[in-house]
């Protein structure tokens, strides 16, 4: 659907919120890691490894390297030989599968045994019958429900809209409607705000959900519990579109015109 009415160039039908929160980089960068117990050296490893939901694996290997204080782009080299146990979709990517949680650190740790244990973590919890029962009930495969919680995720700044935004997805899915989500065309560009152009809609990517059908062909952030739980139970309704209108208020609607009201009023308050 391309109707568009002006807002520095067309409407969003799709509106991340979540994403503000990873925008401020710096932030959330300096919580990435977690230490709890020191150790008297300065320059010793921390204890533990805190990975938040929706970090990116670009994001995700500089936290691992900074935790094992090895130089910067080195856990992201050891891709290759960390012999990764990803499903056949994933191609060797890990995104996605980097599961969001706390990992101990000790002076063994290499960033290939870190995120062996990322992958290893993230196998369990989407190997469970209540994963796999909710793929098969939405008629898409494990990697495919990991996709949909990663743009879940990125979407959303509240849990309680977890499973409408899940819902959305399923909607233009089933109606044949591209996704539109502005958080895949972040993800291309590699970045994170809340401004979207008309040429960013018009990138040549694969993750460009405006101009391709159908899902991005991977995972854009490694999704936490909650996004996964969404994305195998979307809540039940009709709607088609959303956006956020403010922080905590974000509107879902079926309805198009209505939708372009809630995004006038988002721009008034932009």
């Amino acid at each position: 659907m391309q109707t568009k009415i002006p807002r520095r160039g067309r409407i969003r039908l799709t509106r991340r919120g979540r994403i503000a929160l990873i925008a401020t980089g710096a932030l959330v960068a300096a919580a990435a890691v977690t230490v709890p117990l020191l150790l008297p050296d300065d320059d010793a490893r921390p204890e533990s490894l805190t990975i938040p939901e929706g970090w990116r694996s670009g994001q995700v290997y500089a936290a691992v390297d900074k935790a094992l204080k090895v130089p910067a782009g080195t856990t992201k080299k050891a891709l290759p030989k960390a012999d990764l146990q990803l499903p056949g979709d994933a191609g060797g990517n890990p995104e996605g599968y980097l599961f969001p949680a706390t990992y101990p650190i000790s002076s063994e740790s290499t960033p290939a045994s870190v995120l062996s244990y990322m992958v290893e973590t993230a196998n369990k919890k989407f190997s469970n019958s209540r994963v796999t029962a909710g793929a098969d009930r939405n008629a898409v495969s494990v990697y495919q429900t990991v996709t949909i919680a990663s743009m879940i995720e990125a979407e959303v700044d509240s849990k309680a809209d977890m499973g409408k935004v899940a819902r959305v997805i399923y909607n233009r899915l089933d109606k044949g409607m591209p996704l539109q989500m502005d958080s895949t065309i972040n993800y291309a560009l590699n970045r994170s705000t809340l401004t979207t152009s008309e040429r960013d809609t018009k990138i040549n990517s694969p993750y460009n959900t405006y101009a391709r059908m159908g899902l991005p062909p991977t995972p854009i952030s490694n999704p936490g519990e909650e996004a996964m739980r969404a994305a195998t139970n979307p809540t039940p309704g009709d709607w088609l579109y959303f956006v956020t209108v403010k922080p905590g208020d974000t509107r879902f609607t079926a309805n198009f015109e209505e939708h372009q009201k809630n995004v006038a009023e988002f721009n008034k308050k932009a």
